[in-house]
């Protein structure tokens, strides 16, 4: 067993209480933006809500789910400060929790929030979420009540390939592949969207509430001039006695939702795992020590093995290679009781670095050991030395490895996350099973002032090969500066959650528990791909 790491954080420090401040300023500002989410569409909205003998999206979630347990809520900042009259969460609540004892994954439409109508956001967020429980191999329970796609925004939402129709696709298809599909119908059903409940392999709708049509009395109105109510149209009991679309009515929403907790109940099967999980050992130090632990100026460096300390169990980790490529700590440990390998950045990213990490994330995949990475990269090293030494297929090395691998890849941006380095490091792209950011996180594809600097550049060379004197300080001022600005704005970690670029931006006092509860999603599923029957294996290759 390894020994524990000794932190060397002075803790009494006016370091660390300037980035303390520091950070809990950034995770205040998140917990305001969060509380928004959380309210939906306003007290008129939800007064409507009450006055229809309607449960709010989350009093639903709380009947849903086994009491006292967590919910891992996922995009809650989706569709922020995207369009000109705010959609808090993009009207979808996602996430993974327990019902009746098994990790399910819930997509719920709000509809306080435009009449749970489906913007862009809410799509790709519901696909997202069906992504993960297809990832994972987890139940899928939705809570309906929408009037469909957002039509102002039809061209956005409806004909393409991952419009409104994907998540149909996705239905079928998981249901192929033994993933439960559950539908609870508690208000509007209709168009495009009466297909979530159709499609399910079992579903429930509220009597009264509840409707299920292709069109509405109005369209059914101007289409044909027939006058027909919702609930003649498409209410629980027409469907229970007549068309056969409901397996399941029920007189209230707690009803229902009891209902749907037998329906999970009744699924069978356990999760197995083949990994050797050991009891939960807590980190020798507090996870709040983290707030002061990053540098309020992010050019700032610092040992993230200190990260590792206040994440993994008994802060104890087993270093691979220290010694070698050390800007790459690469290393063994638990969390949870779960065995992980992690991959943190201390700093760019060298050749050596490169080869150190793909060696890593093989052996990784070989044993069945899920990967962790800790982004805070600014990119890999460039200049004439380093592309002579091969840095460029050095790092393809790095990144072919963590593209191929198998075992759940989780990634979490503690800063920055550049270039090359996002990729490397499991960046969206490359497939994470799950990928939060803290706060302070900044994403683009080059830092601000780097960027600036390359237009500036380029600005004189196009006035130096026209013959132009060289720029003045205002003038170079006037290019930096809208670049700066840019940049500031679309690298912020809001804007990125607000595209569902991340699962969600986290407190970093909760990513121990965060990460824990997405791995034990992770092991509803086998841990790695194996080869096929008679499919040569590679070896671990030592680069």
């Amino acid at each position: 067993m390894s020994n524990a790491f000794v932190s060397q954080l002075v803790v009494q420090s006016p370091e660390f209480a300037t980035n303390a401040a520091a950070m809990r300023r950034q995770v205040e500002l998140l917990q305001g933006r969060l509380d928004e989410a959380k309210a939906g569409g306003g007290a008129a909205a939800v007064a409507t809500q009450r006055a229809r003998q309607k449960l709010l999206v989350r009093e639903r979630l709380a009947l849903l789910l086994d009491p006292q347990t967590p919910f891992l809520e996922l995009s809650a900042l989706a569709a922020y400060g995207r369009h000109p009259s705010p959609v808090p969460g993009a009207g979808v609540v996602s996430g993974i929790g327990r019902v009746a004892g098994r990790e399910c994954m819930v997509v719920a439409n709000d509809p306080t929030v435009k009449g749970g109508t489906y913007f862009p956001e809410s799509i790709k967020k519901h696909l997202r979420a069906q992504a993960i429980a297809r990832q994972n191999r987890l139940p899928c329970v939705y809570l309906v009540d929408s009037g469909g796609i957002f039509l102002p925004l039809q061209a956005q939402t409806f004909a393409d390939q991952e419009h409104f129709g994907k998540i149909f696709a996705n239905q079928a298809q998981m249901s192929a592949m033994g993933i439960a599909q559950i539908a609870v119908v508690l208000g509007m059903c209709t168009a495009g969207g009466a297909y979530v409940p159709a499609m399910a392999d079992e579903n429930i709708i509220v009597r009264g509430n509840g409707t299920i049509y292709l069109a509405g009395p109005p369209l059914v109105r101007a289409a044909t001039g027939e006058e027909v109510s919702a609930q003649d149209l498409g209410g629980a009991d027409m469907h229970a006695e007549r068309s056969g679309v409901v397996d399941h009515v029920a007189d209230d929403e707690a009803h229902a939702l009891r209902l749907a907790r037998e329906v999970v109940g009744r699924l069978g099967g356990c999760k197995r795992t083949t990994l050797a999980v050991t009891p939960p050992e807590a980190p020798l130090y507090p996870a709040e020590e983290l707030y002061g632990l990053v540098p309020a100026d992010p050019r700032q460096p610092y040992d993230v093995r200190e990260i590792l300390a206040r994440l993994l169990d008994g802060s104890r980790f087993s270093p691979f290679k220290a010694a070698y490529g050390p800007n790459l700590v690469c290393a063994f440990g638990r969390l949870h009781g779960y065995p992980v390998g992690v991959l943190a950045n201390n700093g760019v990213l060298f050749g050596a670095c490169g080869q150190k990490g793909a060696h890593f994330v093989q052996l990784c995949e070989q044993r069945g050991v899920p990967l962790i990475f800790l982004q805070n990269i600014t990119g890999f090293m460039v200049g004439r030395a380093e592309e002579e030494a091969g840095i460029t297929k050095d790092g393809a090395k790095m990144v072919q490895a963590v593209a191929t691998a198998t075992v759940p890849k989780l990634t979490v941006m503690l800063g920055a996350s550049h270039g090359a380095g996002n990729y490397a490091m499991c960046g969206r792209a490359f497939g994470p099973r799950f990928l939060f950011a803290w706060p302070n996180a900044k994403v683009s594809v080059m830092g601000a002032e780097q960027a600036a600097q390359v237009l500036l550049q380029l600005k004189e060379a196009q006035r130096q090969g026209a013959g132009a004197p060289p720029l003045t300080a205002a003038e170079q001022q006037a290019i930096r500066a809208p670049v700066l600005k840019q940049y500031a704005s679309q690298s912020d970690a809001t804007f990125a959650s607000a595209q569902l670029w991340d699962d969600g931006i986290i407190d970093p006092a909760q990513t121990r528990q965060t990460l824990a509860l997405a791995l034990s999603a992770c092991l509803n599923a086998p841990t790695r791909v194996e080869p096929a029957p008679g499919a040569p294996a590679a070896p671990v290759f030592r680069f």
